[in-house]
């Protein structure tokens, strides 16, 4: 899967993903961070979903009502579990997310929300 990993995520999770076999990208590698609405803006051009830790992509995304390719938003996760919950929802929401869902994932709970 293609993906966008924002700055608010350790650079170890876009080496995860890559293992795992996605095209993973980090906002990291070409910096400065450009703000959320260049984010979004490459993500839709490029086909990718955004991981992050950043609240503000469900209010650009889903309430701004741009069609997207899904947001995964980890939240309240320890260090050590940013990487398999992504792999996780990846591999279990696909395609959701391609349909431009918000996911977000908490300890032991995971909502999605349609477009």
């Amino acid at each position: 899967m293609k993906v966008l990993v924002d700055s608010s995520v350790p650079d170890a999770v876009t080496d995860k993903l890559r293992e795992a076999g996605h095209d993973a990208v980090a906002v990291s590698e070409t910096p400065p961070d450009p703000g959320d609405a260049a984010i979004l803006a490459r993500a839709i051009a490029e086909q990718r979903t955004i991981i992050t830790l950043d609240k503000d992509f469900g209010t650009h995304s889903i309430l701004g009502g741009v069609k997207h390719f899904g947001v995964v938003r980890l939240v309240q996760l320890g260090l050590k579990d940013f990487a398999r919950e992504a792999l996780a929802v990846l591999a279990s929401h696909e395609r959701e997310l391609l349909l431009g869902a918000l996911v977000t994932v908490e300890p032991g709970r995971i909502r999605t929300r349609l477009p």
